[in-house]
């Protein structure tokens, strides 16, 4: 039975806060203290996640996941967190399996939860008698040799998916939906003249944010400079913000949003799950225009003023890039001559990252009661 991904009951946030990038203990990778009950009022389940997406040495990379796990703990259950690869470099997801089995045996754990299908194959080998859950991100499916990697791993996981897009592109009709959430608290509303004296910004002109690093070429960083830069050609001041940014507090990535007029997301085509930047800007109130990626369409569906961008016909061609710019361009502007706040705060319930902690509590019990 799939996750229906509507799960709406909240917990307040308690001392183990993830609104700070610097964290709230020595290592963030340790479990909080075992607890009698669980939010839920059952028993608190004892949990090992495996991920090659962490936040190490000030990079945001893996962030969504860090506050995952940090909402899980806020409900009272003990995490444990495994990091492949990364700092150990690409082999590690083929030497890290005596690692993670060595963790289990040791651990006492009631479920595995590994982030990111390429990592799967380090938990394969654990035994039966730990089930495994696996939450899969975008690349795991839309990358054919990190699919083929994943598909070495991934037999025998329940399965999780950050969007029902990325589910059907997995051919998988009975996996859960359950997408990573965000803090709406952190991403509340604030002055935007404040924001902007917080960054430094003097002046008042329209400023559009760009959700990812330049370099990262799914976000394509070039769609979003010829954009800014048909606006320009029709004689409109507009200034870019970049979000991402090393050893950035989690505080200052909230000011951004404030301190923009709109967010320009730009990733390419068959790219996305389900983009966390959409879900902190609809929290934060920032209208959104964007390409048709991942669960954004209906993330944003009723979000005023946004719009979702389709892919000109046939995609690939010089001719139809030119359309997808002017159509950006144009949505864009009409953003940016009203200069108003969208109505997000309506919808944060759908994205509320408490919500979504205690969706996938849900399918751990239901694969344990499986057995």
């Amino acid at each position: 039975m799939a996750i229906s991904d509507r799960v709406r009951q909240s917990a307040p946030i308690g001392p183990d806060s993830f609104r700070d990038a610097t964290g709230t203990r020595d290592d963030p990778r340790q479990g909080a203290g075992e607890l009698q009950t669980a939010a839920d009022g059952a028993r608190p389940l004892r949990i090992l996640t495996v991920t090659n997406m962490w936040r190490e040495n000030g990079h945001f990379r893996g962030t969504f996941v860090w506050e995952q796990v940090e909402s899980i703990r806020a409900l009272g259950h003990h995490v444990d967190v495994e990091v492949i690869a990364q700092s150990r470099g690409r082999r590690d997801y083929f030497l890290a399996a005596p690692r993670v089995r060595r963790r289990v045996r040791q651990g006492g754990y009631d479920v595995v939860h590994v982030h990111f299908g390429m990592t799967a194959l380090a938990a394969r080998f654990i035994g039966r008698a730990v089930p495994r859950v696996l939450t899969y991100h975008g690349g795991d499916v839309h990358i054919w040799w990190q699919r083929w990697l994943t598909k070495l791993g991934a037999g025998g996981t329940t399965k999780i998916y950050t969007s029902k897009r990325l589910a059907d592109a997995n051919h998988d009709p009975h996996g859960a939906v359950v997408a990573c959430g965000t803090d709406p608290d952190l991403f509340a509303p604030r002055d935007q003249r404040q924001a902007r004296g917080e960054l430094g910004i003097d002046h008042d002109e329209p400023i559009v944010l760009f959700g990812g690093l330049p370099v990262n070429p799914v976000k394509d960083y070039p769609l979003f400079s010829a954009v800014l830069d048909e606006l320009r050609a029709r004689g409109m001041s507009v200034h870019e913000l970049v979000l991402a940014e090393l050893n950035q507090p989690r505080s200052r990535v909230a000011v951004k949003f404030a301190a923009a007029d709109a967010l320009l997301f730009t990733s390419k085509k068959g790219t996305e799950a389900g983009p966390m930047v959409i879900k902190e800007a609809l929290v934060a109130e920032l209208p959104i225009v964007s390409t048709d990626v991942g669960d954004v369409p209906e993330m944003i569906e009723r979000l005023t003023p946004s719009a979702c961008v389709a892919w000109p016909q046939p995609w690939g061609t010089a001719a139809a890039r030119a359309q997808l710019v002017s159509a950006l361009a144009d949505a864009l502007e009409k953003i940016l001559v009203a200069r108003s706040r969208s109505n997000g705060r309506q919808f944060q319930d759908r994205v509320d990252i408490r919500s979504k902690a205690r969706a996938v509590v849900e399918v751990y019990r239901q694969a344990i009661a499986r057995g």
